[in-house]
């Protein structure tokens, strides 16, 4: 029977792939607004590549960017970068569609909840109190504070303990099917695939670890009572059979 289940967050819960290109495009053409002398194309192709070789998570990716391109470290310009890039991520932070009602539904049901993200700690705390997801949640388990980022299976384990279920009693829904998908079924939970974002079409290789995949996120708390089903059926035919 199911008892708890688990969200990433970041293209799961939080709409974060258009949101960044966004707020990384507008940063580069607040930067050539105020003086940067660098064409929008090469500027962010180098941006890119910071952020795919320091990852997202690197605080100095604008001081870096101007280092790349051979240029003097002007605050101005980073302050721009900085600002346009935080403008457009607090204007346009949105949740993926239906994502309230979802959870309403499961906690009603009787189902607890919990999100499994990486990422940095404040980053993420963020997003989920900017958009008031905090209160639907028991637990909430960040890579970069436990030390141990997906698919590693000891977040997993640490979130299953946290919780006080078995794997069998969990179900872990994300976007990602290397990190959420394998990640979480190597310790036995049963997951469901959410097709969604820049990966959707990703490490397809992983897909045999998938349990259910949707399109939709309104899809999980069928799926979850359909597991609960199942799990009280197999109760009543051992205790029949004993």
């Amino acid at each position: 029977m199911i008892r708890v289940v688990f969200f990433d967050l970041d293209d799961t819960l939080v709409d974060t792939s258009r949101l960044a290109e966004m707020a990384r495009r507008n940063a580069i053409e607040n930067m050539i607004r105020h003086g940067l002398p660098v064409d929008f194309d090469t500027a962010y192709g180098e941006l890119l590549e910071l952020i795919s070789e320091y990852g997202s998570n690197f605080n100095r990716h604008f001081d870096y960017l101007l280092r790349r391109l051979d240029l003097p470290s002007n605050p101005k310009w980073v302050a721009a970068g900085v600002i346009a890039y935080h403008n457009t991520k607090f204007a346009y932070l949105r949740t993926v569609k239906g994502v309230r009602r979802v959870l309403l539904e499961l906690q009603k049901s009787g189902y607890r909840l919990g999100i499994i993200t990486d990422g940095d700690p404040i980053k993420q705390w963020e997003k989920i109190l900017r958009l008031e997801l905090d209160a639907y949640f028991d637990e909430v388990f960040i890579s970069d504070y436990l030390g141990v980022k997906k698919p590693h299976r000891k977040i997993f384990e640490k979130a299953l303990k946290k919780m006080g279920v078995e794997p069998d009693e969990a179900v872990m829904v994300g976007d990602r099917l290397y990190s959420d998908i394998y990640g979480a079924k190597q310790v036995g939970m049963n997951t469901v695939w959410f097709r969604y974002g820049k990966r959707a079409d990703k490490e397809l290789e992983y897909i045999d670890y998938a349990d259910f995949t949707i399109d939709s996120l309104e899809e999980v708390p069928r799926i979850v009572r359909g597991l609960s089903d199942e799990g009280e059926e197999r109760s009543d035919s051992e205790v029949h059979a004993d």
